[in-house]
């Protein structure tokens, strides 16, 4: 039963980490450029043409800041839980933010959107990781027992 929970904790780490810094790799560039196939942005513009029109309820000006923030939270909370350190307020921050997405995306396209890229799934996947007593591999063990 333990190995099942490492592994299950540690699966949804990784995934919620690399999905979301996938994301960023895509607005910066780094899979490509627009049009090359599986490339959703392939630069900072479009990911904003992008970012603007799932923040439709706000201004342009608001909705670039908004991106920005986005940004960096899903480069510094995912290398949170890669690492291991403060994973259960990585995760709900994650989780806030994921729902925050999802609730954009379905008041300014519909619901179905947010159904066909699992963000609602992704909020879930985040809050779930919250429910363990114990992490594993994690930075946060190696200070616990640093500072015993």
């Amino acid at each position: 039963m333990k190995h099942r929970i490492i592994f299950i904790q540690l699966f949804l780490r990784l995934t919620i980490a690399t999905a979301c810094l996938s994301a960023v790799a895509d607005r910066f560039g780094l899979w490509g450029i627009y049009g090359i196939k599986y490339v959703d942005w392939g630069n900072w513009l479009n990911f904003l043409k992008y970012a603007n029109s799932v923040n439709s309820y706000a201004g342009k000006g608001l909705g670039n800041v908004l991106a920005i923030i986005a940004t960096l939270l899903e480069i510094v909370m995912p290398l949170l839980l890669l690492v291991g350190y403060k994973i259960e307020i990585a995760s709900i921050a994650s989780g806030i933010l994921m729902l925050l997405f999802a609730s954009a995306m379905t008041y300014s396209f519909g619901i179905k959107p947010s159904l066909n890229y699992s963000v609602w799934t992704s909020a879930a996947a985040c809050f779930a990781l919250t429910s363990f007593s114990q992490y594993f591999f994690c930075l946060d063990n190696l200070l616990k027992n640093k500072f015993k």
